[in-house]
């Protein structure tokens, strides 16, 4: 028994050796996978900001790579030998750049969020067919005072845009409090407002009162007005003459592309059947463009 468990063991040992002779070698002076990809990450860093200097400027552009070197303690000499052997060893090479992509994919999204933040505009939309591209808060809570009476809404358009493109703004309405007989008075009632402004000053608009709780839609589309350049909207809400409040939640913006396939189902057919005719008409200026409610 012994003289078998011998070979056993000689033949576990002969496997660990083959597993150990096909594994790949690597020279000393190559970067590991984790270095090799914190060095990558800063490269593509470095490369990207210095592509966007001034040609007088051109100098710093080596100093911006020399930068990651002295960053992590390395020469170029060192980083052109670990590119070899990576090149050498696609496997390993494309390891580290997924993860290397995928940290260049969190940091713009992170600058997005925070140029969006800066400058009060949603980032670009989602792209697609039937996309919520609503980028703001989904309830609101209007009194029908000053400052608390309207919401105003401005979405500049993206390559995500198409032209033919329809528009779709759902809000639902709740009417807390109050008489709520008055708001079947239109001097009370609150107004929703949509325009979808093409190339050429030209624009569409819809816009209605709104005289009970329920859902609201406001629909926008056109065949030859060509590109979408931004979309605006707003609810105003006249004071009241009791302390009725609106709700106005559940907040939408959907954008549906133009079908070219007639043996694909359409939109909606109720939601087509509830859209309203909408007026167009040319601008005459630029400060035309915008609908104003005062209260």
């Amino acid at each position: 028994m012994s003289w078998k468990r011998g070979i056993r063991w000689c033949g576990v040992v002969f496997a660990f050796a083959c597993l150990a002779s096909c594994q790949v070698k690597r020279p000393g002076d190559v970067l590991s996978d984790e270095q090799m990809e914190a060095v990558l990450y800063d490269y593509h860093v470095a490369k990207a900001l210095s592509e966007q200097l001034s040609y007088t400027e051109n100098y710093k552009r080596v100093l911006y790579v020399e930068s990651v070197f002295r960053k992590h303690g390395i020469t170029e000499a060192q980083f052109d030998t670990s590119l070899v052997w990576f090149s050498r060893h696609p496997e390993a090479f494309g390891t580290v750049y997924e993860k290397v992509n995928a940290r260049l994919k969190a940091a713009k999204d992170q600058v997005e969020d925070l140029i969006a933040l800066r400058d009060n505009k949603p980032k670009e939309s989602q792209p697609g067919d039937s996309i919520d591209v609503w980028a703001w808060e989904p309830v609101y809570r209007l009194t029908g005072m000053p400052y608390d009476n309207r919401v105003w809404f401005e979405l500049p358009s993206d390559p995500n845009f198409m032209e033919r493109d329809t528009l779709r703004w759902n809000v639902r309405f709740h009417f807390i409090g109050g008489d709520t007989a008055a708001v079947r008075d239109s001097l009370y009632a609150p107004v929703m407002g949509m325009q979808v402004h093409y190339a050429k000053d030209t624009l569409l608009y819809d816009i209605r009162p709104i005289f009970r709780s329920g859902w609201e839609s406001l629909s926008v589309s056109a065949d030859t007005l060509g590109q979408i350049e931004k979309v605006s909207g707003f609810i105003y809400y006249p004071r009241q003459a009791s302390r009725r409040i609106l709700l106005a939640d559940s907040v939408s913006l959907m954008r549906y592309h133009a079908r070219t396939d007639t043996t694909q189902v359409g939109v909606d057919t109720a939601a087509v059947a509830d859209k309203r005719p909408v007026a167009s008409r040319t601008l005459q200026s630029p400060a035309a463009t915008r609908l104003k409610a005062n209260p």
